[in-house]
């Protein structure tokens, strides 16, 4: 296996990519981008970082962990330049990690899962078109995107502390709120997408997941979904490699995710 440590800024050494690419090359693979979770507040890469990764690589996916700006620095579009910078980064590698740059995936899990989706619906704004002027049109946009346990909407109730870090304010306005809600965010150029939630997510309710698929449907844009009966906020793999013991993060149906994932994005239609 090729593990790397790939700077992305050159102004922060906390913005990085980690590899996890397969050392046979005779093979062209698919790519996934890792976005772990942490409300913005932090990255946490022990257990929606490596362990992802390390599943999505069994099966024969390449995948890049990203650490991408939190705390201070969360403020959009800086962390959605960091996921950008990423998706340049493996597209432009692509031939000398035998991937096939027309099939690079995101996956995030939680607020991660926010900096995915946003990924999927905002690859194209304008705040992040003038924060990154060089970066070629579009080689941004995932093929699509797998939206774990996502907080994705600031117009229903959900972790608001993930949207003060994004909008630097514990007081936004209604438009700062809906600017970054991705269900009023979904346009004719969002990816596909894949949801995982569980029905009784004590922190991020599943109605994150639903109103986005609402307004996926009314826009026309694939996804798929499977939301299992049980489980707590945050059950990554939902095996005891990422529970610590919890088993509340370890409902047997949701330990089927990736697999189901990995079905659906070779399903997906490669970009043009």
């Amino acid at each position: 296996m090729i593990h790397q440590h790939i700077p992305l800024r050159q102004d922060d050494a906390a913005v990085y990519l980690t590899t996890y690419v397969a050392d046979e090359r005779r093979v062209l693979r698919d790519a996934i981008l890792v976005i772990p979770g942490g409300g913005y507040g932090c990255v946490c890469d022990d257990r929606e970082g490596e362990p992802i990764a390390l599943a999505f690589l069994a099966k024969g996916i390449n995948a890049f962990v990203l650490h991408y700006s939190v705390q201070e620095k969360a403020k959009f579009p800086r962390p959605l330049a960091d996921a950008s910078l990423a998706m340049q980064y493996i597209r432009e590698h692509a031939e000398e990690l035998c991937i096939d740059p027309r099939r690079v995936f995101a996956v995030g899990f939680s607020a991660g899962g926010h900096l995915c989706a946003s990924l999927g619906s905002l690859w194209n704004a304008q705040e992040l078109q003038e924060a990154l002027p060089s970066m070629p049109y579009g080689i941004n946009r995932p093929t699509g995107t797998i939206l774990c346990y996502a907080v994705l909407s600031a117009t229903i109730s959900t972790h608001r502390g993930s949207f003060y870090n994004i909008l630097g304010t514990q007081e936004p306005s209604e438009e700062e709120l809906r600017r970054y809600s991705i269900n009023c965010c979904i346009h004719e150029g969002t990816s596909p997408a894949f949801f995982m939630h569980t029905f009784d997510d004590p922190v991020v309710p599943v109605d994150n997941a639903l109103v986005t698929m609402r307004a996926m449907n009314e826009k026309k844009i694939p996804f798929a979904a499977r939301i299992y009966p049980h489980g707590n906020h945050g059950i990554a793999l939902s095996t005891p490699y990422t529970s610590f013991g919890n088993p509340d993060l370890e409902p047997a149906d949701a330990a089927r995710w990736v697999e189901d994932a990995t079905d659906w994005m070779r399903a997906c239609p490669s970009d043009k």
